[in-house]
């Protein structure tokens, strides 16, 4: 193993060659206390590519996972927020400096008694969810792979959950939607029992139908602007040979008429057989289905063109380079995939974590982290 010194979590100072790459958001700083199993510390991060290496269970993760809670976001991992206080601790701190909006900002992150509260610059928040749009970042994680491979609900979730990014207005318009829909599903199951209430029926048709359409111009105009930019890194990262295609796909082109001529169908099933709840994202390589006839390698780097082309939309629709957070992205990829990760994704602020040492050793330009049992090191070798 290489020699390593303990830096608490991680403090480094780096030189000015990194100073003309940084990026419009950045993290300047983190710091943990009593935050799953990682030790307290900070970490001091350079503006471009920071590679997070080490053994399986050793924080690397965790250490992702803490950014991201900073987008206002919950635990990607689906943790509940008790569960991420360290072991026989009852409270968990996490402090964010971030540059963001053209100065300097701060953030911090409470755990205590199973909930979160946080505060921006110093003022107590309502919630962490209004963190959201202050700080952004673009995550992968292996779960992420479901997005190719399974069903339409991920992919669906893909496109919602970028849109709320890029678009605030979204999230209520998607709350609206998912409101009527469960209203109108209910009523599809009482009709054949009280026969009177078939008349409210266009109501909740009409009402549907209006939040129904304009989601789905909202995904088929974010879809038309992600496909070019996936395309592009899609061929970066296959090495120009194979093509990449994307399609969304609408269960109705107007969702007024198709509700109605699904009405007798709804009735005999109890729900909603039509609208954006049943739509779906076709992911294609050279012209076929990737969900049925790509490799794993393949799909994960569908997925990853995906997830990087969300944050060169997210730059243009912000006006900001959010954080990109890539986790364990490098196992199923070849070298030359490895490589372009590692050294090709210039002008952004990367954050990679890896097993594999052999791989990290190629990072041309950047920082080196190594992760042992919860505590950060700075190798001797390293890159920049």
């Amino acid at each position: 193993p290489c020699a390593a010194k303990k830096c608490g979590l991680a403090t480094r100072r780096y030189t000015t060659t990194y100073v003309t790459r940084c990026v419009a958001l950045k993290i300047i700083h983190l710091a943990v206390e009593h935050y799953r199993n990682l030790c307290a510390g900070s970490l001091s991060p350079c503006p471009g590519m920071n590679v997070i290496y080490g053994r399986n269970a050793q924080g690397k993760t965790n250490l992702l996972e803490a950014m991201w809670l900073f987008t206002g976001g919950r635990s990607f991992r689906g943790a509940r927020d008790g569960e991420l206080v360290a072991f026989g601790q009852d409270k968990a701190t996490l402090n964010l400096q971030f540059y963001s909006e053209e100065r300097e900002q701060e953030s911090e992150l409470t755990i205590l008694n199973g909930r979160r509260s946080a505060a921006l610059n110093g003022v107590p928040k309502r919630s962490p969810a209004e963190l959201v749009g202050k700080f952004r970042a673009v995550l992968f994680s292996p779960e992420h792979l479901s997005l190719i491979k399974s069903g339409p609900a991920l992919r669906r979730n893909f496109m919602d959950a970028a849109l709320c990014q890029v678009k605030p207005a979204y999230a209520p318009l998607l709350s609206r939607y998912n409101h009527t829909l469960v209203q109108r599903n209910a009523l599809l199951k009482d009709i054949p029992r009280h026969a009177e209430l078939l008349d409210t029926l266009e109501i909740w048709d009409d009402r549907l139908a209006r939040y129904g359409d304009a989601i789905a111009k909202e995904r088929a105009s974010y879809i038309e602007k992600l496909e070019g930019p996936a395309r592009e890194l899609y061929a970066g990262i296959s090495e120009n040979k194979e093509c990449f295609g994307i399609q969304y796909q609408k269960s109705a082109e107007n969702l007024r008429e198709a509700l109605a001529v699904a009405r007798r169908d709804d009735l005999q099933s109890g729900h909603t057989t039509v609208g954006p709840h049943r739509d779906d994202l076709e992911v294609t390589v050279d012209g076929v289905s990737a969900r049925a006839f790509g490799s794993q390698g393949q799909q994960r780097s569908l997925v990853l063109a995906l997830k990087l082309a969300e944050a060169d939309v997210l730059e243009r629709e912000s006006g900001e380079t959010p954080v990109i957070l890539l986790d364990d992205v490098m196992s199923e990829l070849d070298t030359g995939r490895q490589n372009y990760l590692l050294n090709r994704l210039d002008g952004r602020q990367v954050f990679l974590t890896c097993c594999e040492p052999d791989a990290v050793k190629r990072l041309e330009d950047g920082a080196l982290f190594e992760v042992r049992r919860g505590e950060l090191y700075v190798p001797t070798f390293g890159a920049g």
